[in-house]
C-alpha cells in the first residue's frame, strides 16, 4: 500500500494550510473596525491584544507534534479542522478586549496543530518533497491572501464578526470531509519502522540549531509584514485608494504573488543546492525593505510585492531540511520543537508592532525588517557547505534523492 496520502486527503491538507494562515490573520485585517467597536481610539492600541494567538501558535506546536507522532496525525487533523471552526465562532461572539484576547489565544493554540502534523502527513512518501512543500506553501499563502480580500469584503458588507463566523463554517465542513476521506491509521508514526538512516547527532544538532534560529528571524519578518501590511498600505495610499474592500483586494494580490514564489522555490528545491538558494532569496529582502522606507503610493505597492515574494519565498526551506534529514517516525516532534521556539519568540513581533508603529512609524519598522533580514542571511550562511544538490554530501546513506 502506498505511503502517500490520497488525492482527496492531500487536497484537504493543503486547504488546512490555507485555513491555518487565513484564520490567524483575520484579526489583523479587521483590526481597525474591531478597535472602533471596542472603544479603542487607534488600531495600534488593540494590536497587542492579539499576541496571545501567535504565542500559543508557537508554544502549542511542541505538544501538537508529540501527539501527532505518538497518538496519530489523522486524529490531530480532525481536532484542527473542528477546533479552528469552533474557536473562530468563539471570537465572533466576544464583547470586550479581554474576551477577544482569550478567544484569539484559543484560536492560536488550535492553529498550532497544523504545521507539525499536517505537513509531515502530506510529504510522507512523496518522491519530490520540495515540490510538495512548495504547493503546500502556495496553499498557505493563498490563505493569507484570502484573509485580506475576504475579510475586507465581509467587514464592509456584513461586519467583522461575520468575517470570523463564515470561515468557521468552512473549516467545520472541511473537518467532516477529512473524517470521511482520510482512512484510520494502522499505527501512530512513532510506532512504525524507521526507514532511513540519520545524520550523526552533532551534525543533526548543527543543522537543527541553524534552521531554528533562521526560523525565528524569518518568522519575525513574516509576522511584521502579514500583520502590518494592511495598515501600511492604508497609510501610504491615503488620498489614492481608501476603500477597504479595494485595499483588501490589492493586498490579496500581493500575497498571491508571494504564494506563487513559494511554488517556484519548491520546484527549485528539488534541483538546486539548498544553501545557495536560501541565501539568495534572503539576500533579496534587504534592499527591498530599505527602499520601501520612504516609498509612497504605487511605488510602495511595487516594493511590497517584491519584499513579500522574498519573505514568502524563504518559508519552505526549514520544512524541506527537516524532511530531508529526519525520519517520518519522529518528524512531527522535531518540527514541533523547531516551531515552538521560532513561532513562540516571533510572536513578540505582533506584540510590539502596534506600539512601535505608533511611536516611530512604518519607516522605522521597515528599517528594523531590513536589519532582521541581514541577520537571517548571516545565519543561513552557517548551514553546512554543499557541493551537490540538496546538501548531498551531508545526506543520510538512505534516501539520497535531492531536496
Amino acid at each position: 500500500m502506498s505511503l502517500r496520502p490520497t488525492r482527496a486527503v492531500g487536497l484537504l491538507l493543503n486547504l488546512g494550510h490555507a485555513i491555518d494562515h487565513m484564520f490567524l490573520l483575520i484579526f489583523a485585517s479587521a483590526v481597525g473596525p474591531i478597535a472602533a467597536e471596542l472603544g479603542f481610539a487607534r488600531w495600534e492600541d488593540l494590536m497587542p491584544w492579539g499576541a496571545g494567538a501567535f504565542a500559543l501558535f508557537g508554544i502549542g506546536s511542541l505538544p501538537a507534534g508529540r501527539l501527532g507522532d505518538l497518538w496519530g496525525r489523522r486524529r490531530m487533523m480532525l481536532i484542527f479542522f473542528f477546533g479552528m471552526g469552533l474557536a473562530a465562532l468563539l471570537v465572533a461572539c466576544t464583547r470586550s478586549a479581554w474576551q477577544l484576547a482569550a478567544a484569539l489565544t484559543v484560536l492560536g493554540a488550535v492553529a498550532a496543530v497544523y504545521h507539525p502534523v499536517g505537513i509531515p502527513m502530506l510529504v510522507r512518501g512523496a518522491p519530490r518533497p520540495g515540490f510538495v512543500i512548495g504547493v503546500n506553501g502556495l496553499a498557505g499563502n493563498i490563505g493569507v491572501a484570502l484573509s485580506a480580500v475576504v475579510t475586507g469584503f465581509i467587514v464592509k458588507y456584513v461586519g467583522w464578526r461575520a468575517a470570523f463566523a463564515i470561515p468557521a463554517l468552512v473549516s467545520i465542513a472541511c473537518g467532516i470531509a477529512f473524517a470521511r476521506a482520510a482512512p484510520p491509521e494502522a499505527m501512530a508514526p512513532a510506532r512504525r519502522e524507521v526507514t532511513r538512516s540519520m545524520l550523526p547527532k552533532h551534525a543533526l544538532a548543527h543543522v537543527f540549531a541553524v534552521i531554528t534560529v533562521a526560523s525565528i528571524s524569518g518568522s519575525m519578518l513574516y509576522n511584521f509584514t502579514t500583520n502590518g501590511n494592511a495598515e501600511l498600505l492604508r497609510e501610504r495610499f491615503h488620498g489614492i485608494v481608501e476603500d477597504p474592500a479595494l485595499l483588501g483586494a490589492l493586498l490579496a494580490a500581493v500575497y498571491v504573488a508571494g504564494a506563487l514564489a513559494q511554488l517556484a522555490v519548491g520546484t527549485l528545491l528539488d534541483r538546486v543546492p539548498v544553501k545557495l538558494l536560501y541565501a539568495a532569496i534572503v539576500a533579496m529582502q534587504v534592499p527591498f525593505f530599505a527602499a520601501a522606507m520612504s516609498a509612497q503610493g504605487w511605488a510602495l505597492y511595487a516594493l511590497m510585492v517584491a519584499f513579500m515574494i522574498a519573505v514568502f519565498g524563504a518559508i519552505p526551506f526549514t520544512d524541506a531540511l527537516i524532511v530531508r534529514y529526519v525520519d517520518d517516525t519522529m518528524r512531527s516532534r522535531v518540527s514541533g520543537m523547531r516551531l515552538t521556539v521560532a513561532f513562540g519568540v516571533s510572536s513578540l513581533a505582533v506584540w510590539i508592532l502596534g506600539p512601535l508603529v505608533k511611536a516611530a512609524g512604518f519607516r522605522t519598522l521597515l528599517l528594523l525588517m531590513a536589519g532582521t533580514a541581514m541577520v537571517t542571511l548571516g545565519i543561513v550562511m552557517l548551514l553546512p557547505r554543499s557541493t551537490g544538490v540538496g546538501l548531498d554530501e551531508q545526506a543520510p546513506a538512505i534516501d539520497r534523492a535531492p531536496l
